[in-house]
């Protein structure tokens, strides 16, 4: 064994010890064996099939089915994010629909006739799940100036005393909230009360230039809030600018076996290869306990679970089973927001969107299927596929997984997919960072984002704006933001010739 790789081997033993410890994996998993789901013979398929790729005169048996089973055959239109996964039973299928009415459910204020549907706000971004994630697909910067919704600003201060910083250390807290805007900027309020800002946002230009002489101008871009509606920001609060992200696959990447991301994990770079990504992790707000994250720009959550009740809470102000607060994101320094009903009635459950719309809403997101790739043997295609791997984008993009076979969900278990990220937290570099540490997730670090579904963004959602604040108005520009961690990726990208830079966006169009 070279120094290299048993550096490596070390660094992964490193990376479950801790998961162990930290997020309570069982003994089997942090002992090496990885997989505690799984038989020897098992273990030798699931590590053949998901070796990554040497031949790229063809395409990969079973490539062009990004979610195995799961994946959408369905014809390719502006609804292609929304269809099921294939493989859930007649029943779920009737559950799926019913979890759909609800995401697109509009929340009123309180109180109202329509008892089931009041408890919107007091202060809000938006009135139902699909009006940020429309078509359950990406969100964009602002367009005009009512076109905020499926963008909003996440709000971080720093620690002030000692409990506040073990608080963070120990992720009892994942972030701290402004002390009066609380944790996001609500950009709408019910009747009667004022919202509390909106979001202002300049760009400036920056000139790129790559090999042949091509220029591609870069925006970079400046947040400020106006029309602050009590009082200043803490000086100390941050804004991170956050576009939605798709809906697609996401039970399928809770059904991951955590051991698979955290041998990924290489915190302290011990192969020398400059990519250093790190587990996330997070706290489920329905138990209480660590947990990997996996889910969110900055992985700050850990199942699809809590990415919804948190978003049920701070987006739209409906209190759930898991987050509690039927005023939503309003601190005591709002004192009319405090002061305005909410919408709990006892007789339908617990909280204002109780278990029943809490299990359906989480059923509907787990399995919103991935479509099937385009041309993924096509020669253009698996040009630009090497040069993806060759370029050195594969150290984050991780391109496959076999989910658990104990999967919660028979549909989401031993699948092979394709989702094009490890799930970890990387440093970007300074041109992306927002200054604003959540949970493990410094200012300067987001969780690799999943490819699959990525070619379809113009269809779905009519643009191709992307990155987490959208800065980037095509892939190319998204590349070339790619700083940190990703800095040798993206010139070698740019150093190119424009045919071979063609073909890898070829392939990305593919996914």
């Amino acid at each position: 064994m070279t120094e290299r790789p048993a550096r490596r081997l070390l660094a992964v033993s490193a990376a479950l010890a801790v998961a162990a410890g930290v997020l309570g994996l069982s003994a089997a998993q942090s002992a090496g064996r990885g997989r505690d789901d799984l038989s020897p013979k098992d273990l030798k398929r699931v590590a053949a099939v998901t070796k990554p790729a040497t031949d790229f005169s063809k395409a990969e048996q079973y490539e062009a089915m990004s979610a195995g089973a799961a994946t959408s055959l369905a014809e390719i239109d502006v609804n292609s994010f929304s269809h099921f996964s294939e493989n859930i039973t007649f029943e779920e299928r009737e559950t799926f629909k019913l979890g759909n009415a609800l995401f697109q459910k509009l929340w009123v204020s309180s109180p109202s006739s329509t008892q089931a549907s009041d408890g919107l706000g007091p202060l809000y971004n938006a009135r139902a799940c699909q009006s940020c994630h429309v078509r359950d697909g990406r969100g964009h910067p602002p367009e005009g100036a009512d076109d905020a919704t499926s963008m909003f600003l996440r709000l971080a201060r720093a620690a002030k005393t000692p409990a506040e910083e073990a608080a963070l250390k120990d992720f009892t807290a994942m972030s701290l909230p402004d002390p009066v805007y609380g944790r996001q900027l609500q950009d709408q309020a019910i009747p009667g009360l004022k919202a509390e800002g909106r979001m202002a946002i300049e760009y400036s230009e920056e000139p790129v230039t790559l090999a042949g002489g091509e220029v591609v101008t870069l925006r970079r871009p400046t947040y400020t809030v106006a029309d602050l509606a009590f009082g200043a920001l803490d000086p100390t609060t941050t804004l991170s600018p956050r576009i939605t992200q798709p809906m697609h696959g996401l039970g399928l990447i809770e059904a991951i076996h955590p051991a698979d991301i955290l041998a990924l994990a290489d915190p302290d770079d011990a192969d020398g290869d400059g990519i250093s990504g790190k587990a996330a992790v997070a706290v489920d707000p329905a138990t209480g306990r660590q947990a990997l994250g996996r889910f969110g720009w900055k992985a700050q959550a850990a199942s699809v679970r809590q990415q919804s009740a948190e978003a049920f809470a701070f987006d739209i102000g409906i209190s759930t089973p898991d987050v509690p607060l039927p005023q939503g994101d309003c601190t005591a320094a709002e004192t009319a927001c405090m002061e305005r009903p909410n919408g709990v009635q006892a007789r339908l459950g617990d909280g204002e969107a109780p278990p029943p719309v809490m299990d359906l809403v989480t059923f509907y997101a787990e399995n919103l299927a991935v479509p099937a790739r385009r041309k993924a043997s096509f020669p253009e295609t698996l040009a630009g596929k090497r040069i993806f791997y060759e370029t050195g984008c594969i150290s984050c993009h991780h391109p496959k997984f076999v989910t658990r076979r104990d999967a919660a969900n028979k549909a989401q278990a031993f699948q092979l997919i394709w989702p094009y990220s490890d799930f970890l937290l990387h440093d970007m570099g300074e041109g992306l960072a927002d200054g604003q540490r959540v949970g493990a997730a410094s200012g300067r670090e987001w969780r690799t984002p999943p490819l699959w579904g990525i070619g379809l963004t113009k269809t779905v959602n009519g643009h191709t704006f992307f990155l987490h604040d959208g800065r980037a108005r095509n892939l190319t520009e998204a590349i070339l933001w790619h700083g940190g961690e990703g800095q040798a990726a993206r010139n070698r990208f740019a150093a190119l010739e424009k045919h071979d830079r063609d073909a890898l966006l070829t392939f990305l169009e593919s996914l």
